[in-house]
């Protein structure tokens, strides 16, 4: 894994320190257990036959200061009641899994973003590397902040597992994150019965600026036998997904692959349905499962936000193309907080107003919002 090229890494100033810390992740306990990881494993396979939907959400990027109980259980209960309407309104299973217990690092389309006087700092990449402020010591890169991150995740979780309790396997929550941040990831690739696995998360993806076929992340997944995803945007070839397949299902295992679709409202149609019919005739068996965030974002007002409609019609996009094919639409994948927040607005409104914005990068979907989300997308099954 070492020698392949690894995108969106962040500029570390410090290599010692660096390597120092790699050192004492190796030798800390995996956060997830490969039990665990087996339990989603089945719970995939489900969704993979088309006798289960999946339910992916949380938080764009997660901060240090919520790694609290409290708010925990909030991002919990708020899923967990997504979950719900899936069951209730298609009267099957539904695996639901959260960005939650590691999304501290965010790739950024540039290293650098500037203030309205044109100052210009290192991009906040999450709080795994550096912090928002925008002043030059909080963004540099620390790499013990690799650690904290580590230690928030094991907060996180404990508070996950607690959630569990009393439930079956299937309606539980579990973790995932972009597996972005190698100098995290690869010290928390762990040894189990069944082979290598993650021990970072139940479930991890790979991002739409880091799925080079030849790359580290590609290699860091194909390591490991958790479940994982690849976020495909629109400038993914259909030979591309393809080849994804075969490279990270070659053992053709129900759920061990997701194709995380964000290829935006404009461009679904035109695109998706070569995609689909490529994987479908020469790929690996994958579980689709559709963004309607990140190929849908608009400026207004000064705010990143995203417009409902555009989401709205990529769900039902996505769910013709699907179904038209005779593949399976498994699910949503969505950017999401309980808290009451103004960050994606619709068009219909005369002047959207923010009155609420939270995120510290991207706009997220309020609880009214993500249920009006799901209850459209269960309307087109």
């Amino acid at each position: 894994m070492a020698q392949r090229p690894a995108a969106q890494q962040p500029y570390w100033p410090d290599e010692a320190a660096l390597d120092d810390v790699e050192r004492e992740l190796a030798g800390l306990p995996a956060l997830t257990s490969e039990d665990e990881v087996v339990d989603l494993m089945r719970g995939m396979e489900l969704v993979a036959r088309g006798s289960a939907l999946l339910i992916q959400g949380g938080d764009c990027a997660e901060r240090f200061h919520e790694a609290v109980p409290e708010l925990v259980r909030q991002k919990v209960d708020n899923l967990q009641g997504l979950a719900a309407i899936m069951r209730a309104g298609s009267r099957s299973p539904t695996v639901a899994v959260s960005r939650i217990a590691g999304q501290y690092g965010k790739p950024r389309s540039s290293p650098f973003e500037a203030e309205d006087s044109g100052r210009q700092m290192p991009s906040y990449c999450g709080d795994a590397v550096n912090d928002p402020e925008f002043e030059p010591v909080a963004r540099t890169p620390q790499p013990r902040r690799l650690l904290t991150a580590y230690e928030c995740s094991r907060l996180v979780l404990d508070e996950l597992r607690r959630s569990w309790s009393g439930r079956p396997i299937l309606e539980r929550v579990y973790t995932s994150h972009e597996l972005l941040l190698l100098p995290y990831e690869r010290p928390l690739v762990r040894e189990g019965t069944r082979g290598a696995y993650s021990g970072s998360a139940h479930f991890g993806w790979i991002g739409e600026r880091t799925r080079q076929p030849d790359g580290a992340h590609v290699a860091l997944a194909q390591a490991v036998h958790n479940p994982v995803g690849v976020k495909l945007g629109p400038t993914v070839s259909p030979e591309d997904a393809v080849a994804l397949s075969r490279t990270l299902n070659p053992e053709r295992v129900p759920g061990r692959l997701t194709f995380i679709v964000r290829f935006g409202a404009k461009d679904v149609d035109r695109l998706l349905p070569l995609v689909v019919d490529a994987v479908a005739r020469h790929g690996a068996p994958v579980v689709w499962l559709c963004d309607p965030m990140h190929g849908n974002g608009v400026r207004l007002s000064g705010h990143k936000t995203r417009l409902i409609e555009p989401m709205r019609s990529e769900i039902t996009s996505f769910t013709r193309v699907l179904q038209e094919r005779g593949q399976w639409p498994a699910g949503l994948h969505l950017e999401m907080t309980p808290d009451p927040v103004t960050e994606c607005v619709s068009e219909r409104d005369e002047e959207p107003r923010f009155t609420d914005y939270r995120s510290t990068c991207d706009p997220r979907l309020n609880p009214e919002q993500s249920a009006e989300m799901v209850s459209h997308f269960l309307a087109l099954l």
